[in-house]
């Protein structure tokens, strides 16, 4: 069986006893980590999913090219030792054609601490493609 995504995302319709299945990864977040330039995500909320994974898996490439440029770091560094132990999507808000908020809570261990990142995260479409702007966490 293949991988499961790391967004946890499910297909309803696919159930095993009872319980929806996740998508594997190379349906999910894999096409727009592993084919940037060709796959773009279609929506912010697949954007912020496929970056949560892109943490997961330590892409930095990805989640550098996913940042928008008025907001994105010249440097990224991921805690090796942080461990992802799942995300759960609250909301997706589209705002108009080019801009939607997301909010997510993603929980991680670091260094024996279980640590919940809670944000509600800004993105803008340009020229076809999301970017994540940046977020307000609670």
């Amino acid at each position: 069986m293949a991988s499961p995504c790391p967004c946890g995302r499910t297909l309803a319709s696919a159930t095993k006893a009872g319980k929806p299945q996740p998508l594997p990864f190379s349906n999910c977040c894999g096409r727009y980590l592993d084919d940037f330039a060709a796959t773009p995500a279609p929506d912010a909320e697949s954007l912020m999913r496929s970056r949560y994974s892109a943490f997961v898996l330590g892409r930095l490439d990805y989640l550098l090219a996913t940042w928008h440029a008025s907001t994105r770091p010249t440097d990224l560094t991921l805690d090796p030792a942080a461990k992802w132990l799942g995300l759960e999507v609250r909301s997706h808000r589209v705002l108009d054609a080019d801009h939607a908020e997301v909010e997510f809570v993603a929980r991680y261990r670091e260094g024996g601490r279980a640590v919940r990142l809670h944000e509600r995260s800004r993105f803008v479409r340009e020229q076809g493609r999301w970017y994540y702007v940046d977020g307000d966490q609670f």
